[in-house]
């Protein structure tokens, strides 16, 4: 298995059956103007390989009082919805019940007879983000890319990498594991660069830093480049990154994807916590079940808790 990041081709732009909000809170004003000459692009592509405070705000929630809403859709090869998955769940910080179901449907094809889910995908977010609920997810050190073997727990350590640190190279990860370095010399001839300033939720001032596929390539150049677009939001006043949308497309002998992902975090006094996450995917490999499914995670109403 490869992840939950495989998907069948074949789609030119976004998968139209799902909107994967781009970062839509965010209002650019203008083309950024520096004449500095110690910032500049670089100094992006530096703050994306470096940042730890973006991975960080997930680990945050552990400290936190909060409301998750989970809606999971499961399609079938027409893209027409044959699952739904909805989880409405109170996470409190005190006591040994850190998660309680407030509210919790599932309809259509979600599981198999033996009741474990229909398809990896599904089971990969409920192994990620339910251990985040549980707390389990932070006891674990930083993202590495590195874990070996064919365990969840080394896919989701890969996932993990592709998702908090784009750029870094993802070790045992066939045929595509290089393709993820993004911002090598090498690399690098295959991309635009493009920075603009905005506002980010109507009072944040910011920097969206977009690195997209040249539109000069050949089709076989554009073909053989995994990552087609990384969307970074940048907070001008300490640059840390507030948000990121990806566009991953790959095809090869072994196995097909096409996969948009956009994940958002905002301030809660002074700390930066995880608000909304929305996913969308089609993914195929060998001797396995295509797989359809989009995802929208919600986190709202976050209180301090006291730390157990």
């Amino acid at each position: 298995m490869v992840l939950m990041i495989l998907a069948k081709p074949g789609f030119a732009q976004e998968i139209q059956r799902f909107n994967p909000d781009t970062i839509k809170t965010i209002q650019l004003d203008s083309v950024v103007n520096i004449k500095a000459q110690k910032f500049g692009v670089e100094t992006f592509i530096n703050a994306i390989i470096t940042d730890q405070s973006f991975y960080q705000a997930f680990r945050n929630m552990k400290r936190y009082n909060f409301i998750a809403e989970n809606r999971i859709y499961t399609y079938d090869k027409k893209n027409k919805v044959d699952g739904r998955i909805y989880r409405k769940i109170k996470h409190t910080n005190q006591g040994s019940e850190k998660m309680v179901y407030l509210a919790k449907q599932d309809t259509g094809k979600v599981y198999k007879k033996n009741g474990k889910y229909q398809l990896y995908t599904i089971e990969m977010f409920d192994y990620i983000f339910m251990n985040a609920y549980k707390t389990d997810f932070v006891k674990e050190g930083p993202m590495t890319g590195n874990k070996n073997g064919e365990t969840n727990e080394s896919y989701k350590d890969k996932l993990k990498t592709l998702i908090f640190a784009p750029g870094r190279p993802i070790k045992g990860l066939p045929f595509i594991g290089s393709k993820t370095q993004i911002f090598t010399a090498n690399m690098r001839q295959y991309y635009d660069y493009a920075y603009h300033s905005g506002t980010y939720l109507d009072s944040i001032p910011v920097y969206r830093f977009k690195v997209t596929v040249k539109k000069d390539l050949s089709k076989g150049t554009k073909d053989g480049l995994m990552i087609k677009e990384l969307t970074t939001i940048f907070d001008k006043r300490n640059f840390e990154i507030l948000g990121r949308y990806v566009d991953m497309k790959y095809s090869n002998m072994l196995f097909d994807f096409d996969v948009q992902m956009n994940i958002e975090t905002s301030y809660f006094g002074e700390e930066k916590l995880p608000t909304k996450i929305t996913y969308q995917g089609n993914w195929d490999y060998p001797f396995k079940k295509e797989e359809r499914a989009s995802f929208l995670i919600v986190h709202k109403d976050y209180q301090s808790g006291k730390e157990k």
